[in-house]
């Protein structure tokens, strides 16, 4: 369930004034904004207010053309403006250390948080608000950011407060209840983006803001509207922990299964399955067992090796010098190993052509080869399995230095090794193995070589990896579920 297209889809109703019924009780909003309109003029007659320079002079209702949808009965087309006073903040000269540091609390954009606004962590002084563009906002003010990445981004101040000038707020609310327009402006993100322009710093005005459209209810349907998003927005809460929930339990049932699979518990054994020390024995006639204590913990048929007996290739890539306008060669580099899983080229760079004389042909990757990224703190240890279909119309594709390639000899079944050595036990070997300082560890070869591997026999590595491969994939359909 795409949740975030769910609740887009609610406000989408919302607005368009299908997600509750009209009631034809209610007083349209037409009389409504006549009514406030009338009682504005009034008091800028006895001078208590001001006209503002957009104001009309004439309380006609104003008729909007090429609206962008019709809206029920009761309902009327006005703008932002009309709906609500809005000002914008500014920024006071970073210089004077004397504008910051006070007792009211200053608000930048990426603090933001579409919903309500309980910690500011800068403040500025009352001199800053006076020789400055900052505006103290007061309790319930609506903030939308105007610039930038957060563009669109809302919050509800819960008390007063500045902003910068990278925000914008209603003020005061006329004709309109908070938080219908709180939800109106949330559904309106992606077009407030639009408006941005992109480029490096998009932005939108507080004039585009006011002059926006807005279909806007009858004030008694302006609050069983928001009542009904909030009862789904509750439920849409819970589907989403939920959600977080079921998939922190597939990663660990994932990591379980390997466990279980490395172990000799996820399937059974078969007293006819060939010993793997015979199938080690023939793969290298003076093959001996390793024995530190961890044989008496293993299925009777399985053997203890280390990773180098098991290998027909086992090293580093090599430093490879690039090409910037031959693309014919691949070099696979660690983000080739995507983070979410699997395996692409689209990132990869080329080789320089001249030197592929320096490759012998065992560096070309091949299906099976086990994929171990071997540099760099948080991508140290990321294991993918390659298979030559990823090549697409590529002949073939070279590992750079921070890559170790794992080949399996025959007899050892390459799905088998890399499940074994994406399981938290290698993984936690490989960490507490790593070399290099903490924002460069490194991953040796050595250390690889002297990975123990549990062996099984070839017929039970064979059922181990069509076990896991079986509850892999019906985990993943349940994952698969939870995206749409």
């Amino acid at each position: 369930m795409d949740t975030k297209k769910l609740r887009q889809k609610i406000l989408d109703l919302a607005i368009h004034g299908k997600l509750v019924p009209q009631d034809p009780n209610d007083e349209p909003a037409s009389v409504l904004l006549e009514r406030i309109k009338a009682e504005k003029e009034r008091l800028i007659k006895e001078g208590k207010i001001k006209r503002s320079k957009k104001s009309a002079k004439t309380s006609d209702t104003p008729h909007y053309e090429n609206v962008p949808f019709d809206v029920p009965e009761g309902w009327v087309w006005t703008t932002l403006g009309e709906v609500g006073t809005w000002q914008s903040g500014g920024t006071p000269s970073r210089s004077n250390k004397t504008y910051y540091g006070g007792n009211i609390p200053w608000l930048k954009t990426g603090e933001l948080n579409d919903g309500l606004i309980s910690y500011i962590p800068e403040s500025i002084t009352e001199e800053a608000v006076a020789n400055s563009s900052a505006k103290i906002n007061p309790t319930g003010s609506v903030l939308i950011a105007m610039y930038g990445a957060t563009i669109g981004k809302l919050g509800i101040l819960t008390f007063p407060a500045t902003t910068n000038q990278a925000c914008c707020a209603c003020i005061e609310f006329n004709a309109i209840i908070q938080l219908y327009l709180f939800y109106f402006l949330l559904s309106q993100r992606n077009e407030f983006i639009a408006k941005g322009g992109g480029g490096a710093q998009p932005n939108i005005s507080k004039e585009i803001i006011v002059n926006t459209f807005i279909p806007l209810p009858p004030l008694s349907e302006q609050q069983r509207i928001v009542m009904e998003i909030e009862k789904w927005f509750a439920l849409i809460d819970q589907v989403e922990h939920g959600k977080s929930d079921l998939q922190t339990v597939i990663k660990q049932a994932k990591s379980k299964i390997l466990d279980l699979a490395i172990h000799g518990k996820l399937v059974q054994q078969n007293p006819n399955d060939e010993p793997a020390i015979e199938l080690l024995k023939r793969m290298n006639p003076d093959f001996t067992p390793c024995d530190n204590g961890h044989s008496e913990k293993l299925p009777q048929s399985w053997c203890l090796s280390r990773l180098k007996e098991l290998c027909s290739f086992l090293s580093r890539g090599k430093s490879p010098k690039y090409s910037d306008n031959d693309k014919t060669i691949p070099v696979f580099a660690q983000k080739c190993n995507l983070k979410e899983g699997g395996i692409s080229l689209e990132q990869a760079r080329f080789l320089d052509p001249s030197t592929i004389c320096k490759w012998s042909e065992v560096y070309k990757l091949q299906t099976g080869d086990i994929l171990v990224n071997s540099t760099g703190t948080g991508t140290v240890g990321r294991t993918r399995l390659f298979n030559e279909s990823y090549l697409g119309q590529y002949p073939f594709v070279l590992p750079d230095s921070h890559i170790s390639v794992v080949r399996a000899k025959t007899g050892i079944i390459p799905q088998y090794l890399y499940a074994y050595i994406s399981s938290n036990k290698i993984q936690q070997y490989i960490e507490d193995n790593l070399a290099g300082s903490t924002n460069q560890k490194e991953l040796y070869i050595g250390v690889l070589e002297q990975m123990e591997i549990f062996v099984p026999p070839l017929a039970e590595q064979q059922r181990i990896v069509q076990k896991i491969e079986e509850l892999f994939s019906a985990l993943d359909n349940i994952q698969n579920a939870l995206e749409v």
